[in-house]
């Protein structure tokens, strides 16, 4: 009789033999499968099959609707994330190495980020219009929080120990920051920077809803409201691989910028 240890380390076994190519296949096949039955069987003509989703992509690819749309939502979803980024995290920054800017800033931080974001939207029309401006802000307004206080969380609990070790060795501040506080908050870091992404791309369909109709958010509008569902599931697919490329393009940096982190599977 087998042990539950030897069973579990035999499925462990098998599963670390399959490649990742060949399970995100099987996945990808079964996901497919599900969502053919639940278009015939269960979707009442509302959810179409992904033959006829396929169909309304080729179409839509020919006449260039998919991809001017595709590149108006990048667009936006780019601009504002970037800025996010570039404010975020100094921002996080000082109030984490500074115990005063930190303690000032604090109760408006966690005020704006427990706001939701569309109660700005009336006042970002009246002074940016409904151009890309005022959708580059949106998605600024949904990205710039979480990396802020991720940033913030990073710094704050640097080792203090370590910092203060440096410190009796000569170690100037800089030396500090460059080799304790920052590697230790890059963690906090990355970690913001996805949550950022994630809600960047949900700001990104809520500007185009609410602003001009445009870009991927409008096609959903328009499709939306006119139950043509085949061209309405296209967008939503195209949405689905922005936000996994735009997580890709994190995991990269994060590889990059954290090569010294050893990561562990349970």
């Amino acid at each position: 009789m087998l042990s539950s240890g030897a069973d579990s380390s035999g499925t462990a076994g098998i599963a670390g033999r399959v490649p990742v190519g060949v399970a995100h296949a099987a996945v990808f096949a079964l996901f497919l499968g599900l969502w053919w039955m639940f278009s015939i069987f269960g979707g009442h003509g509302f959810v179409p099959s992904p033959l006829e989703t396929a169909k309304a992509a080729m179409r839509m690819s020919a006449d260039g609707t998919l991809a001017i749309a595709t590149l108006q939502s990048f667009y936006s979803l780019l601009g504002g994330y970037f800025l996010a980024i570039v404010v975020a995290i100094p921002v996080g920054m000082a109030m984490g190495g500074s115990t005063v800017v930190g303690a000032v800033l604090n109760p408006y931080i966690d005020a704006l980020s427990s706001m939701p974001r569309i109660a700005f939207l009336p006042l970002i029309i009246v002074f940016l219009g409904l151009g890309y401006e005022a959708k580059i802000f949106m998605v600024f307004l949904g990205a710039v929080m979480p990396i802020l206080i991720n940033t913030f969380a990073g710094v704050r609990h640097s080792d203090g120990e370590l910092i203060e070790m440096a410190r009796s060795a000569g170690a100037g501040n800089g030396d500090i920051f460059r080799k304790i506080v920052l590697p230790g908050a890059l963690p906090h870091i990355m970690t913001g920077l996805r949550v950022g992404a994630s809600l960047a791309l949900i700001n990104t369909v809520v500007a185009e809803l609410y602003t001009a109709v445009s870009g991927l958010g409008g096609l959903l509008s328009i499709y939306g409201n006119s139950f043509r569902m085949a061209p309405y599931f296209v967008i939503v697919a195209v949405l689905a691989i922005m936000g996994m490329l735009l997580m890709l393009g994190v995991r990269l940096v994060e590889n990059r910028v954290m090569r010294w982190r050893t990561e562990r599977s349970w």
